[in-house]
């Protein structure tokens, strides 16, 4: 009979693919699956692959659930036959440039630092591969949509930056592909390199509920473990590698956000993994000579009812500017919500909305001084925002009167949220700074013209709360040179003065802005709450700092993007707190504690569209002619008539204080001053990762990796090849248990965030 443990986590397979688990064949203990919907038969293969899906999900009467599955394979040869419509996507690819033109980086892109190039990702020259594209197309070397989306998809992406995303239809809007086995990498004992183990190895030996020793895998699909991995992870939304890889593994901190996290890691289809074909099938071959063979599957997105043929599943919901599809969502649902305590945590101390931030302390001997600040999210939600605020203003002062000296700052997870925030948490901690923050914008005509027209417009009125919202839209923008202020937090004099422009870097960028958080309307670009140091709270810039800064810490995955860097850097740079990243490839070499796109404010494309059009309804006399031909290209939708998801761009760079170089934040390479391997007890107990933390940053007795340098190569380091259980605490283990136990009734595999933000990178 199997463990209850094994139970719960076949069990919770067989929800989040609706197969039937069966008892292992293997030494290892990996849930056989069942097919799914569909029989594999001479019949069914015959068939066009579309006629398959659709059959696989109506044949017994209709879907088993809100969101059906059916066999990868299918899916893959159904949106492959979607014949290529050359005329749509050229039109498609013209639509770009006024959009692309938005992001920050794109000079930087083509011609990074080169030690970016390096350590980080290549150059990539977008603009010059959507010349490439169309020269493609004029080659006739695209046969299906499928390839189209696919080169276009990856041209994006390929600049690694979280903010900067087009996912054509084809790509994300019929099939979502996974995996049915999440994988963890893991060291034995904290200094031998890590290893890629099966989670459910990993767990069932946590809790003591398997009678064999774990085995590591060693190839997947023939080829090397890490090779596969950071080949895989390439796909992935950060830019830095060891984030990268840490984001293909099933991870407490983004399991703790459900479904607005990249769910149980890239290599199951979580996160950006979702759009990325796995193959048929994919086989893990462990060290112990045994292999396990896996069925991939994908998600169906839209309803398939009377869909027989690619040219019909285009028909119905492709549109390329002369047919009616419908854009809305076929048979799908909400994904359910998380339990109230996510899985692997103990209970707050101090609870905080959604688990978006929660307050702890260490309980175990040796660690009665030390608090923990969980902060998977920055939040992008007006209802929460006061009440994310509130957990920081509750817990910090309680911390300090319980005893606490030390104070363990979690981002793990972090794809930031609303901007200020941020700003928030790290006056909060530093009461008496001022955030440097520096800003700015590629200085384009496009931003020249809204920004006179806004600023122009602006000057009209009183700067001063209202309820006409147009108005709020406009003096609470980038646009109006009275938000913000200059380099030195002085008022601009004019949009002129704030507009530049400067020529650096092979581009022309506006003059650096920053924040001023003492403005009237501050409060509509924070989600509503007041900075601490200004407004209701201008009294408390003179409050001591609850924490010392050698005694606060920022621990990171990697995963910490947007206005979770604009914190980490305010944080480091003007507060003095050091960094410990976890996990990283299986290699001695630092790694950096920040990942994520380092960019300081992201705009959605239809929100650029809405600036364009709402700069020609109020465009300064004499200027209409002007405006109507500069804006023309954003009054076509054909951007968004193509896309799976709203497209997005990053517009601000972040800029470092006293640095004089002008590149970016995002191309600034920087290690972090700790790096610890994931063990095996931190893939189900958050506490035994703050214990670690804690242990290396001031108990004298961590393992902060040591003994490599850039480039060390791993086969001159011991390599984990076992594992030995180490069992939580037996009253830790109940509670640990139950939690997985309630995760699994309300877990679904799949990332579907419905969070937003102003600095907030969709995983």
């Amino acid at each position: 009979m199997r463990s209850s443990a094994l139970l719960v986590l076949t069990g919770f397979i067989a929800a989040v693919t609706n197969a039937t688990p069966v008892a292992p064949a293997l030494p290892q203990a990996l849930p056989q699956l069942k097919r799914l919907h569909i029989r594999q038969d001479n019949t069914t293969n015959s068939t066009a692959p579309c006629a398959q899906v659709s059959q696989a999900i109506y044949s017994n009467g209709g879907p088993a659930s809100s969101i059906p599955t059916v066999p990868a394979k299918i899916a893959y040869e159904c949106i492959q036959s979607v014949p290529f419509n050359a005329t749509s996507a050229m039109k498609l690819l013209d639509s770009l440039p006024p959009y692309l033109a938005w992001q920050s980086t794109l000079t930087v892109l083509s011609n990074p630092p080169d030690e970016y190039a390096k350590k980080v990702q290549p150059p990539v020259d977008i603009l010059g591969g959507v010349e490439k594209l169309k020269a493609s197309i004029g080659a006739g070397q695209f046969k299906s949509e499928y390839e189209f989306g696919w080169a276009l998809y990856t041209l994006i992406q390929s600049a690694h930056d979280g903010h900067f995303t087009y996912v054509p239809d084809s790509v994300g809007s019929i099939f979502n592909f996974g995996r049915p086995v999440p994988l963890v990498s893991v060291s034995e004992d904290g200094k031998k390199l890590p290893a890629v183990f099966a989670y459910y190895d990993v767990l069932g030996m946590q809790f003591k509920n398997i009678s064999y020793t774990p085995s590591p895998i060693v190839q997947i699909n023939g080829q090397d473990v890490n090779e596969y991995l950071e080949g895989l992870s390439q796909y992935g939304s950060l830019q830095d590698r060891d984030a990268l890889y840490n984001n293909m593994f099933y991870e407490l901190a983004q399991i703790s956000l459900g479904s607005s996290g990249s769910g149980t890691g890239m290599f199951t289809g979580g996160g950006r993994g979702r759009w990325v074909y796995p193959g048929p099938t994919t086989t893990l071959k462990f060290a112990n000579e045994t292999s396990y063979t896996m069925e991939n599957y994908a998600r169906v997105l839209q309803s398939f009812r009377g869909i027989n043929t690619g040219e019909e599943l285009a028909t119905q919901w492709f549109y390329y500017g002369s047919n009616a599809a419908s854009t809305q969502l076929g048979e799908s649902a909400s994904p359910a919500a998380l339990a109230v305590t996510a899985p692997g945590y103990p209970t707050p101390v101090t609870p905080g909305p959604s688990n978006l931030i929660n307050g702890f302390y260490v309980d175990a001997p040796g660690y009665e001084d030390v608090a923990v600040l969980q902060v998977p999210n920055f939040v992008g939600e007006t209802s929460v925002e006061r009440a994310f605020q509130k957990t920081t203003q509750d817990f910090l002062p309680k911390a300090v009167a319980d005893g606490k000296t030390k104070l363990i700052i979690d981002v793990q997870a972090n794809g930031g949220g609303t901007i200020l925030q941020g700003y928030d948490m790290f006056k909060q901690l530093f009461p008496s700074i001022l955030p440097y923050g520096a800003n700015r914008f590629r200085a384009t005509e496009y931003v020249d013209l809204i920004g006179q027209a806004f600023s122009a417009y602006a000057s009209k009125f009183p700067r001063q709360s209202t309820y006409n919202q147009t108005l709020m839209s406009i003096q609470g923008s980038y646009f109006d040179y009275h938000q913000d202020s200059n380099e030195n937090y002085e008022r601009f004099t004019s949009w002129a003065d704030k507009f530049g422009p400067i020529e650096l870097l092979g581009d022309k960028f506006t003059n650096i802005a920053r924040w001023n958080l003492s403005d009237v309307l501050i409060t509509y670009n924070s989600g509503g709450i007041n900075i601490t140091g200004y407004g209701i709270y201008s009294n408390a810039s003179s409050n001591p700092p609850p924490f010392k800064a050698e005694n606060i810490v920022i621990l990171t995955d990697g995963y910490c993007a947007s206005t979770c860097t604009i914190f980490a850097e305010l944080m480091k740079q003007q507060g003095g707190v050091k960094t410990i990243a976890m996990g990283g490839r299986s290699n001695k070499n630092p790694i950096q504690a920040i990942g994520g796109v380092k960019g300081t404010n992201n705009y959605a494309w239809n929100y650029i569209q809405n600036l364009g059009q709402q700069a020609v309804e109020i465009a300064p006399e004499g200027q209409d002619e002007k405006y109507n031909t500069t804006f023309k290209p954003f009054y076509a939708n054909i951007p968004y008539n193509r896309a799976a998801t709203n497209p997005g761009a990053n517009v601000r760079d972040g800029l470092r204080q006293n640095d004089t170089s002008g590149v970016p934040l995002q191309f600034i390479y920087e290690e972090a001053d700790c790096r610890l391997y994931y063990t095996p007890e931190m893939t189900v107990d958050a506490t035994a990762i703050w214990k670690a933390a804690a242990d290396a940053q001031w108990g004298g007795k961590g393992n902060c990796v040591t003994g490599g340098g850039y480039g060390t190569k791993r086969e001159a380091h011991e390599v984990t090849t076992s594992l030995k259980p180490r069992r939580v605490s037996p009253r830790a283990q109940a509670s640990l248990l139950q939690q997985f136990e309630a995760f699994e009734k309300s877990f679904v595999l799949q990332t579907d965030c419905t969070m937003h933000g102003d600095g907030f990178m969709h995983p």
